[in-house]
């Protein structure tokens, strides 16, 4: 029969402490962000993303898992090209994926999963996990693919740049821009996450940043997923790439909305824009 290729033994970063596993575009976006929705809900808000997610669950049968599923394997296909195997500096191709209590944790989970079978070495952080029985799940998938989880953050920054190749943030995204972004842990994170100096892949929105001109504060990611639609802030990310991870959204939904379609390469689930 085919031959089985060789079990990869679970590796988590040694200088690292605190790791638990089991139960325990410089374009700018320039023309790209289309006029979304004239009406009720602000042009890329997050009111708009809530109404389009609505319609995806309600109207056009999408299941709350399988959006989830949609969405985290279409961002671990950008790291992909962000982060190609080969071009990692490092000799393990480790990501630290740092994962909020709330849906994009969830993405975050799911990302990191299919980033094990594209043969990269996740390793998450997740301290607030949420009772929600899906992310039960994702987190369980995790564990069951001797995933590691870290116990907590190291306040040494220089540990995470040595560790690892680079952070995912899936922290807050679109749902942490009313203040959730001042609450532990994410507050933590962040903190730790404007130090950092290893790339930094958001999903969805970078997390902690608020809608109007950018604050000293904000964390500043190499690497922005956009999610179904480009959101209003992303029109000041000033990072090396920016992905969109719409495909699937149909193209009535499409029009409704206002997104310009977008050429995608091949069978890809996410397009550089």
């Amino acid at each position: 029969g085919p031959r089985r290729p060789p079990a990869r033994s679970p590796r988590a970063p040694k200088s690292l402490p605190g790791v638990e596993r089991g139960p325990g575009c410089a374009r700018g976006l320039g023309t790209a962000l289309s006029p979304v929705l004239s009406g009720a809900c602000p042009q890329g808000s997050r009111a708009e993303a809530e109404a389009m997610e609505k319609e995806l669950l309600e109207d056009y049968r999408f299941g709350r898992q399988q959006l989830i599923e949609i969405w985290g394997h279409a961002c671990a296909v950008a790291v992909t090209k962000a982060f190609p195997l080969p071009s990692l500096p490092r000799r393990q191709p480790t990501l630290l994926v740092a994962c909020g209590p709330a849906q994009n944790g969830a993405i975050g989970l799911v990302c990191a999963r299919h980033l094990r079978s594209f043969d990269y070495e996740p390793t998450i952080f997740y301290p607030k996990r949420s009772p929600d029985p899906l992310h039960r799940d994702f987190t369980t998938q995790c564990e069951k693919m001797d995933i590691p989880f870290l116990s907590y953050l190291p306040t040494e920054v220089q540990l995470i740049n040595d560790a690892y190749n680079a952070v995912v943030d899936a922290v807050l995204g679109a749902e942490g821009t009313e203040g959730t972004a001042g609450t532990e842990p994410c507050a933590a994170i962040l903190a730790t996450l404007r130090l950092v100096r290893i790339p930094i892949v958001s999903l969805d929105v970078p997390s902690g940043w608020a809608a109007g001109p950018g604050g000293s504060g904000d964390i500043s990611p190499d690497v922005l997923v956009s999610l179904a639609a480009p959101k209003e802030v992303a029109r000041r990310f000033q990072g090396r790439r920016h992905f969109l991870a719409g495909r699937f959204v149909p193209e009535e939904l499409q029009r409704k909305f206002g997104i310009s379609p977008r050429e995608y390469p091949g069978s890809d689930c996410v397009v550089a824009l």
